[in-house]
């Protein structure tokens, strides 16, 4: 049987889904598995911020469409990317383990946050990235970009930008770790929830190609990402809102969920700390310690 494994066509997407292809066909030669590349939205509209042309979803829907027309058997996302609420006859595969969930960033000359000049010019197109530095360094001035990695940093090095915040995820799985300058901990800058973090999405009546691919899963991967977007979830957050969320699993097995939350212009932000027994727990914890902090 030919398996066709729908992804978009970047650099980095394609690298994520050519990892998934060849875990599946090592452990499945019976199968053929093959991609097939598809243009989303998200893709198409480079020029823009994201909360500016639409929130999750720019990267999947005409992904998912395929799927459901039966024109591809499964899809490979960047979780963080993925909508709570999938389409009707839609679901994940349990996570396989998870990459690298901190941010990073890609200085061109200082070697760390702290050693930026005053007023130095940062680049990224994500709130909550935008959010967290100005807490971290107050006077940079943070600018919007977006694209792919390449683009990124050729316009760090065009437009005289000071550095870049990307994720270490997409850095690692396309082998640019020597563009690393800073490692940033949870602790300074909490990631997107489910960043690092593959979702193979299948339709819900392709049972036994579910059961292969969620073969590979990973337990403390599943609970970490649903905790994260459970917290996600009942906070409302996406595009418009600086949230993130990090959930870590103790040795007694016990959620540490790291959250960070803002209001839609990021002039509120909160940030707290909870343990739990249980995603829909830590998540609703946190929740509740968000918006109380934010009513304050």
């Amino acid at each position: 049987m030919q398996v066709v494994i729908g992804t978009r066509g970047s650099r980095l997407a394609l690298m994520q889904a050519q990892t998934v292809q060849k875990k599946l066909a090592d452990a499945y030669p019976e199968h053929e598995f093959v991609l097939k590349i598809i243009k989303t939205k998200g893709d198409r509209i480079q020029n823009v911020a994201l909360d500016k042309i639409g929130d999750k979803g720019l990267f999947v829907k005409e992904i998912e469409k395929e799927l459901l027309a039966h024109s591809i058997h499964m899809a490979v996302h960047s979780m963080k990317d993925m909508p709570f609420e999938l389409p009707d006859g839609l679901c994940f595969a349990k996570a396989w383990e998870r990459e690298d969930a901190r941010d990073v960033l890609v200085l061109r000359d200082a070697d760390c946050l702290d050693s930026l000049k005053r007023g130095a010019v940062i680049g990224t197109g994500s709130k909550r990235r935008a959010c967290q530095l100005k807490l971290l360094r107050p006077d940079l001035e943070i600018v919007n970009i977006r694209g792919n990695v390449d683009t990124r940093i050729a316009r760090m090095h065009t437009e005289k930008m000071d550095g870049i915040v990307l994720a270490a995820a997409g850095l690692k799985r396309l082998g640019r770790e020597e563009l690393v300058t800073q490692y940033l901990k949870p602790c300074q800058m909490v990631p997107a929830a489910a960043q690092g973090q593959l979702a193979i999405e299948l339709r819900k009546d392709d049972k036994d190609l579910l059961s292969k691919v969620s073969a590979f899963a990973d337990a403390d991967a599943e609970t970490a990402v649903q905790t994260e977007r459970l917290f996600l979830q009942k906070t409302g957050g996406g595009c418009h809102m600086p949230v993130g969320a990090y959930a870590s699993i103790l040795p007694d097995k016990k959620i540490k969920l790291l959250a960070f939350y803002g209001n839609t212009d990021g002039t509120k932000t909160v940030r707290c700390t909870v343990t739990a027994d249980t995603p829909e727990a830590a998540a609703s914890e946190a929740t509740a310690e968000c918006m109380a902090q934010a009513e304050n």
